[in-house]
């Protein structure tokens, strides 16, 4: 059995973006850094990343799809943070934001990931944003590198 597989290494000439929600900067800064670190670190180059700022997570889907028309990138990294409050408002936006990055990822042609944290307090974001838990800014730029490379080697 021959097995596909991707690594996690890029040529230097893959164009990715980055689309940050604003909302809970805080946090969503931090989920940026590491992203951007873990492109450069597997071999992207800055000059070819891309940094798209929306206003909240709700919009990220809007802006992806955008940037996914626009056919000007390899690959696009979703981050952003949404912290549970006193009202139901954190489950509509969660649940949408969700949904919203998995439909426009599941019809673009280039590899999305998922970087949206869903917590519940703000430790957990905290967490989640570079400290116990690691950087899931991190890991989402990690998805998109080996899915570009894994892509590359379906096609060879």
């Amino acid at each position: 059995m021959k097995i596909i597989e991707g690594n996690l290494s890029l040529k230097g000439d893959e164009k990715i973006a980055i689309i940050n929600a604003r909302f809970n900067h805080i946090i969503t800064d931090r989920l940026v850094e590491g992203a951007k670190d873990a492109f450069l670190r597997h071999g992207g180059k800055e000059e070819n990343l891309s940094l798209i700022l929306v206003p909240g997570a709700f919009e990220i889907p809007f802006a992806l799809k955008q940037a996914c028309e626009s056919k000007k990138f390899d690959g696009i990294c979703c981050v952003g943070a949404v912290i549970r409050g006193s009202t139901p408002h954190f489950d509509y936006v969660a649940a949408e934001t969700t949904k919203g990055i998995a439909s426009v990822g599941l019809g673009a042609n280039v590899p999305v990931s998922f970087g949206v944290l869903t917590t519940d307090t703000l430790e957990q974001a905290i967490e989640r944003a570079g400290s116990k838990a690691g950087n899931k800014g991190f890991e989402a730029m990690l998805t998109v590198v080996e899915m570009l490379n894994l892509i590359q080697k379906i096609k060879a």
